[in-house]
């Protein structure tokens, strides 16, 4: 296989494993991210470091169990592949938009912002090892969300 192949299959990969983690938060398949985000994994969602695979899924679940409907576009996707083709390093932007349920159906709240994540692969699969998201905008009402994660918890 030629290194341009490698280097498209890699970018196509990372691009199918980033739609699928967006597409995992919406539907609240939290189990379809444990092929997807590495045991390990570490991440910040602007709230402070997060590490490990379980507690990164704790903070999702904590905001969106809790509500309505939501839906995280990806856009403008750029992917570096390391030369040797073990690790990558991805950035895309992202708006959220999440409904509120039951009396809160009426409220929207929603983000602009970047993920700036990690890749590393093993064997023929790429698993997400690193994720910092960047806010740079919030427009709404927090409330339609989950409490957030519990300090300590």
């Amino acid at each position: 296989m030629t290194p341009e192949l490698e280097l498209l299959l890699a970018e196509r990969a990372i691009a199918r494993a980033l739609a699928a983690i967006a597409r995992a938060f919406d539907e609240r398949r939290w189990d379809a991210l444990d092929g997807l985000i590495a045991e390990q994994a570490t991440a910040d969602f602007g709230l402070g470091p997060v590490a490990g695979r379980a507690a990164i899924v704790g903070v999702m679940r904590s905001f969106l169990d809790d509500c309505g409907p939501t839906q995280h576009l990806l856009g403008n996707l750029v992917v570096d592949v390391a030369a040797d083709g073990a690790e990558a390093f991805s950035r895309c932007y992202v708006s959220d938009m999440h409904v509120g349920a039951g009396d809160k159906a009426h409220l929207t709240f929603s983000t602009l912002g970047e993920y700036h994540d990690r890749w590393r692969r093993s064997g023929d699969r790429w698993w997400l090892v690193h994720r910092q998201k960047f806010n740079r905008a919030l427009l709404g009402s927090m409330s339609v969300l989950g409490p957030g994660p519990t300090p300590n918890g």
